[in-house]
């Protein structure tokens, strides 16, 4: 198959190092088989070697059994399409001052594209509004090598494969959370807020402050559009953001709307103050 953007072949899954757009892996990239692995890997990691080793881990058997299954099914409208197949990497600038932070990539979006919130409706909301804040170059994220470029932001997901059903495991989430840890203690530096799409992604996310030491409030705060926390690193306070999930459940009835998505995003980002 194609790919949409470039005209070039590619297997499902895409094999890496192979010239998938963004690929940060090569054929001879190491690969964690299992948690231990992902721990040793991770450990001391620098930014891009997170990305490409995070972007061929096997940790997880029923996860790489899914995303591949469905890389080789696709969906009808899909079918013309090589899906990338692999854990989809985080995307966007190496020293964020904001982070966006969701559960894990879509099953046709991601899992397709390799690149997270990117080919859904889903990506279409999270996107366009982070171009209206002056965060994005596109207002769209059609797919890996479409141009789009991300200046103060990063986003990136606890748990990087497709999961069936949308809901990746106890195990899985532990299991993948030495990427993710690791990669929140690389941007720490410049970071100053923090928004999290969702209440399965914000209590992963404060599990994770917790983890890599940072000073979490007591009691645990509670999740709900626009709740607010302050959360303490070594390089300073951090503001933690919640936000109704861009999912379509949301978005088209209306639980969550522009407006809504565009006031989390400026409040976490520092760009409003609490009322």
């Amino acid at each position: 198959m194609r790919h949409p953007v470039t005209g070039v072949e590619f297997e499902s899954p895409v094999p890496p190092g192979t010239g998938w757009p963004e690929d940060p892996a090569a054929p001879d990239t190491p690969v964690a088989h299992d948690a231990t692995d992902v721990e040793r890997l991770a450990l001391a990691a620098t930014l891009p070697q997170i990305d490409a080793r995070s972007s061929v881990c096997r940790a997880c058997p029923r996860l790489v059994t899914w995303r591949e299954h469905v890389a080789l099914e696709k969906r009808a409208a899909f079918a013309d399409q090589p899906y990338w197949g692999r854990p989809v990497l985080s995307m966007g600038d190496p020293e964020p001052r904001l982070l966006v932070v969701g559960l894990a990539p879509a099953a046709h979006g991601g899992n397709r594209t390799g690149r997270m919130f990117t080919g859904d409706r889903s990506g279409d909301w999270i996107h366009a509004a982070l171009h209206r804040a002056g965060f994005s170059t596109q207002a769209e994220s059609v797919h890996a090598g479409d141009g789009l470029r991300l200046s103060g932001v990063r986003i990136i997901a606890p748990v990087r494969c497709a999961p069936p059903a949308n809901k990746p495991t106890p195990e899985e989430r532990h299991t993948c959370s030495g990427w993710f840890d690791r990669e929140l203690e690389l941007v720490a530096p410049s970071l100053r807020g923090i928004l999290v799409l969702g209440g399965f992604g914000w209590q992963a996310m404060l599990t994770a402050a917790r983890r890599v030491g940072w000073d979490v409030p007591r009691p645990t705060p509670k999740f709900t559009h626009r709740a607010v926390a302050e959360l303490g690193t070594p390089h300073g306070p951090v503001r933690l953001v919640g936000s109704y999930h861009v999912s379509q459940q949301n978005t088209f009835t209306g639980r969550l709307t522009e407006p809504m998505l565009d006031d989390a995003v400026r409040l976490a980002a520092g760009l409003d103050d609490p009322a």
